[in-house]
């Protein structure tokens, strides 16, 4: 395992997780159980038309949907997970950079989202490297992340480091700090799982967490 990307480490240990909860386990995506995210996680990288509409707003995201409620329906979970653990198909899903940056956000969160609602808490410590691929990809990711926050800055601190990234330009500020690893959660909408700390202003703390993040 320590040889291989961390894209793929995630996915092998999603699969296992996945093989020892079935197909009925819960995850922190609301209505989704751990057949509906192996479905998507499946379609994401086997359907090309889908797969590009998940990212896409609107009537292509309700296409996508449609797909994997229909994938979700009829495929055998352990189909499903073997499909999964086989790793990327040939193309797009193999480059370099989509490996370390979307494909380890993607298996890295929604590996998360299911420790995280079957009572398996943040794992105890990432690898150094680990925390530093996660932190380039908080860099690259986190304007985009937060572009729906409106009215105040966001500054995310790596804490415990002097890393820093100012990704929205407003005042007051609000700085989100935590591990890289839980900052991401947040970024990606799981604020309620991801231990993180935020301080800056009451009024401005209220508004980043209500705020809708993500994709």
């Amino acid at each position: 395992m320590r040889d291989l990307p961390f894209d793929a480490r995630e996915r092998i240990a999603l699969c296992d997780l996945l093989g020892e909860l079935g197909a009925q386990a819960p995850t922190l995506l609301a209505g989704w159980t751990t057949r509906d995210l192996a479905a998507h996680l499946v379609l994401r990288e086997r359907d090309p038309v889908a797969g590009l509409c998940l990212v896409l707003p609107g009537p292509f995201e309700r296409f996508a949907e449609r797909r994997r409620v229909r994938l979700a329906g009829r495929a055998e979970f352990g189909w499903l997970v073997a499909r999964l653990r086989s790793g990327p198909p040939p193309g797009f899903f193999r480059m370099r950079w989509v490996r370390s940056f979307p494909s380890l956000n993607e298996f890295f969160v929604h590996h998360e989202d299911v420790r995280r609602a079957n009572g398996l808490g943040p794992r105890d410590a990432l690898t150094p490297a680990f925390d530093e691929a996660l932190w380039r990809n908080v860099r690259r990711g986190g304007r985009y992340l937060s572009r729906r926050l409106r009215e105040v800055g966001l500054e995310i601190v790596w804490a415990g480091t002097g890393e820093r990234v100012m990704v929205r330009n407003a005042e007051p500020t609000v700085r989100l700090g935590g591990a890289p690893g839980e900052v991401l959660l947040y970024l990606f909408g799981r604020q309620a799982a991801a231990q993180v700390e935020l301080h800056g202003p009451a009024h401005a703390v209220a508004i980043v967490r209500h705020t809708h993040f993500g994709m």
